[in-house]
């Protein structure tokens, strides 16, 4: 079964809406076990919120009647209801409960360092809500009582989602999706700042100072106090028309490709865009020097590099998605191969970087197959059923072409201290990859 708890309470089997033919304190007290699946909740504590503070005499023998029937009409739909010491538990078993989708998808977005990963989380986590918790069944001062902790969590989402999507230049999803949300919690400022952001970006000044003008108010009767320095710098910047607060560029040296931002192909072979996805390998790492964020940034990158194909990459990135701790241990992996490789590249004396380079190369010709493309030119691909480690093989191959081709030796690195990037130079003149992408002007 599922149950929809964000919003009106709602149960489903099989797609279909059950009529679930209950008092409203029966339903009520399905929900606050749901909210809490997996974990007894004491008789206490469901007489104090089912009678919102002041049980009646009879409000124990009253739960346990409201479970005897729970019990019943949903003993067809294999919903357990556990007896504990004293208080009940509901398990959870194979039942769907969106709240605690929520809370998973909210984990999820936190355990990423992939701003697009993060942003699609979190937006699949807010798409879930339709309405207050248990909007009714609970009064305003029991629905701050039972969902006071999952509403604070959404509104922490929502300013993640939304600045982020003001980072990629969405402005537009931003106005769209939470909008709504900074007007009905006006003293959220980090959200308010987001949503005036959005709407100076969408040339709606005048909705972006009035939002402000509630977001002061609220803050002045709720809370006593001034907007804070972000919120307050956001509103100083629209008055003067900053251009801070216009449409963010690309990251630099960057292209976009789906919603992943990658770096510029400068080297001339995959194995080598591979090293310079590092954005440089000299001096300290700047904010967005780390290009592999996530897993589905080197899906994505080995596609665009044309080691994979388009089938390969939506199988992996679903997957990936199922998966999420293998995942990390693959792009972890990637992210050593990338050193070895480099400093193979850059140290051929260096007999360890190669040999670790080679037990991948060596793999990858284990698991690759030889076959014709609709172009009449055959390649050697990598097996797909290698799973998510399939992007790696795909280097490794690369780099083992590369490593075993004349075209090795004109591998020459860039001699700008803050780059580093690899390219390939038959002239044997350029030292630098070019100015454009490292910016040394020599």
């Amino acid at each position: 079964m599922e149950f929809r708890l964000l919003g009106s309470f709602e149960a489903m089997d099989a797609g279909r809406r059950i009529p679930l033919r209950l008092r409203r304190q029966e339903r009520l007290l399905l929900g606050i076990l749901l909210l809490n699946a997996g974990r007894t909740v004491s008789i206490d504590r469901l007489t104090d919120l089912l009678w919102d503070g002041e049980p009646t005499a009879n409000a124990r023998h009253a739960v346990h009647t409201y479970i005897g029937r729970l019990r019943k009409l949903l003993a067809s739909y294999d919903v357990e209801i556990a007896t504990q010491t004293d208080g009940y538990e509901f398990k959870l078993a194979d039942h769907f409960v969106d709240a605690l989708k929520f809370l998973q998808l909210e984990r999820d977005a936190a355990a990423t360092t992939d701003l697009a990963e993060r942003a699609r989380h979190a937006g699949a986590a807010l798409a879930l809500w339709g309405g207050p918790v248990l909007a009714d069944l609970t009064t305003p001062s029991l629905r701050l009582r039972v969902g006071a902790t999952l509403e604070e969590s959404r509104l922490t989402t929502a300013e993640t989602w939304a600045n982020i999507q003001l980072t990629m230049g969405h402005h537009d999803r931003v106005i769209l999706e939470v909008a709504g949300l900074a007007e009905e919690y006006p003293a959220r400022e980090r959200l308010v700042a987001a949503v005036m952001t959005a709407l100076y970006r969408a040339a709606r000044q005048a909705d972006a100072l009035h939002l402000y003008d509630r977001a002061r108010k609220a803050l002045a009767e709720e809370l006593d106090v001034e907007p804070g320095l972000e919120l307050e710098t956001v509103y100083q910047r629209i008055l003067t028309k900053d251009v801070r607060l216009e449409r963010p560029a690309a990251p630099i040296y960057a292209v976009l490709v789906g919603e992943f931002w990658l770096p510029w192909s400068v080297g001339g072979h995959p194995a080598l865009e591979f090293c310079n996805t590092y954005a440089g390998w000299g001096g300290p790492r700047s904010p967005g020097a780390e290009w592999l964020r996530g897993y589905p940034t080197l899906a994505v990158w080995a596609g665009h590099q044309d080691l994979l194909d388009d089938a390969t990459i939506t199988d992996l990135l679903s997957d990936a998605q199922r998966d999420p701790l293998t995942a990390a241990a693959v792009l972890d992996e990637a992210r050593k191969l990338r050193g070895w490789l480099y400093t193979c590249l850059t140290d051929p004396g260096e007999p360890q970087a190669f040999a670790s380079v080679a037990r991948y190369v060596e793999e990858a010709a284990q698991n690759a197959t030889f076959g014709c493309r609709s172009n009449g030119v055959a390649r050697w691909s990598i097996n797909r059923d290698i799973g998510l480690r399939a992007p790696i093989l795909a280097v490794a191959q690369s780099a083992g072409q590369l490593l075993a081709d004349p075209r090795r030796l004109t591998v020459c690195a860039c001699s700008s201290p803050q780059c580093g990037w690899l390219f390939i130079d038959e002239t044997g003149r350029r030292r630098f990859c070019s100015v454009a992408t490292c910016g040394d002007p020599s």
